[in-house]
């Protein structure tokens, strides 16, 4: 099916501020993010997201018309390969532009699902029809009060794993706060701490011997990901596996770097950055080491939902990422992913990515159009 066109529909949303308790922005107010659309010569429509959770999109967008798109004009929607293996020739001088490409990749899966009459992750190869989740909030608590509460108004919603942000609060009431949500929460909730590469070597050695002794199931992030060595020490003395990295610039090649290394017992990964072409590669290069691949947030509902088909097709991931609040990540479509009673996610069963767009809100909010 040749590609005849593709549009961005652009948006503008508000969301109530989220103060964020690190080096982040914060999340909220009024963002600008994108609707892609594109057209087959046969009438399909593959559809995906631009933006994540609250941030502006402007930039992305324009790229996606301005570079890719000239690109893909008159190809077939199921060169995603050809386009996988033609991304650093397409962007020149080594500019990363996997997170531009993913959700053209999406949309383009996205036709094939619909062109099948089947969900992307039937196309992948399901390997499961459920997958447990844990909730999220960004860094938004000082002390270790805080993050007890939180922790105990999360288990008493019915979420069975809670990853904490403790943000930029000292490395020694981090260890307090693993220490004190653990005594609240009990051994029947599943842990994680994730620093944003935020401690030196000497603090990630003491926050996560305080992991260590809590039972948690992963440190995420502790050093920035170009401290190897460290990273390595790090990996030699916890118990508790690290998982990295989150950081913008670690994509597919980075993790096989990681792998290669021997750095890590865990690799993170999102369709957010590197597509479903790429997250499938990930996911099949991490097996083959025997490790996982924990997938993280997307940033908006139809990255997520494809994320979803992502671990439906492997089982070498544990569990998905729900962020909140909703509302910095959830918009545009009809109907959001939702828990089942086993406290889990059920595999999306429409065909392509399985949502349905709002076009009702997407009209409402929508601003400008790139083409």
């Amino acid at each position: 099916m040749k590609i005849t066109d593709i549009t961005i529909d652009v948006i503008e949303r508000s969301t109530a501020p989220v103060r964020v308790q690190d080096e982040r922005a914060d999340l909220g107010g009024t963002t600008t993010q994108g609707v892609l659309r594109v057209k087959t010569e046969d009438g399909l429509e593959g559809n995906a997201f631009v933006g994540d959770q609250a941030g502006d999109s402007t930039q992305r967008m324009q790229s996606i018309i301005k570079t890719l798109k000239p690109a893909m004009m008159g190809r077939d929607s199921s060169d995603r390969e050809w386009l996988w293996s033609q991304l650093d020739v397409i962007a020149g001088h080594g500019s990363a532009i996997q997170p531009v490409w993913a959700p053209l990749d999406v949309a383009l899966w996205d036709i094939e699902g619909k062109a099948a009459g089947q969900p992307i992750h039937k196309l992948l190869g399901t390997a499961r029809t459920e997958v447990p989740l844990y909730a999220t909030y960004p860094p938004r608590h000082s002390t270790p009060e805080g993050f007890v509460e939180e922790a105990l108004q999360l288990k008493a919603d019915g979420f069975r794993a809670y990853k904490i942000h403790p943000g930029p609060m000292s490395y020694r009431d981090a260890a307090v706060t693993a220490t004190k949500v653990r005594e609240a929460v009990g051994d029947d909730m599943t842990l994680m701490l994730d620093r944003n590469h935020g401690y030196t070597f000497r603090e990630a050695l003491y926050v996560g011997h305080a992991l260590d002794e809590n039972h948690y199931f992963w440190f995420e992030d502790p050093i920035p990901a170009s401290d190897i060595e460290a990273i390595k020490e790090l990996t030699v003395r916890l118990e508790t596996p690290l998982n990295m990295s989150d950081t913008a610039g670690f994509l597919f090649h980075e993790a096989a770097n990681f792998l290669q290394m021997n750095t890590v017992r865990l690799i993170r990964g999102t369709v957010r950055k590197i597509g479903i072409t790429g997250l499938k590669k990930q996911m099949a290069l991490v097996e083959g080491f025997q490790k996982f691949c924990e997938i993280g947030l997307a940033g908006n509902s139809a990255l997520n939902a494809a994320n979803l088909h992502v671990m439906m097709s492997s089982m070498n991931c544990t569990y998905f990422e729900y962020w909140l609040p909703k509302e910095v990540h959830q918009w545009g479509v009809t109907k959001q992913l939702e828990i089942n009673k086993n406290g889990n996610l059920n595999a999306l069963i429409g065909p392509g990515l399985g949502i349905e767009l709002d076009e009702d809100w997407i009209a409402s909010h929508k601003v400008a159009a790139l083409s």
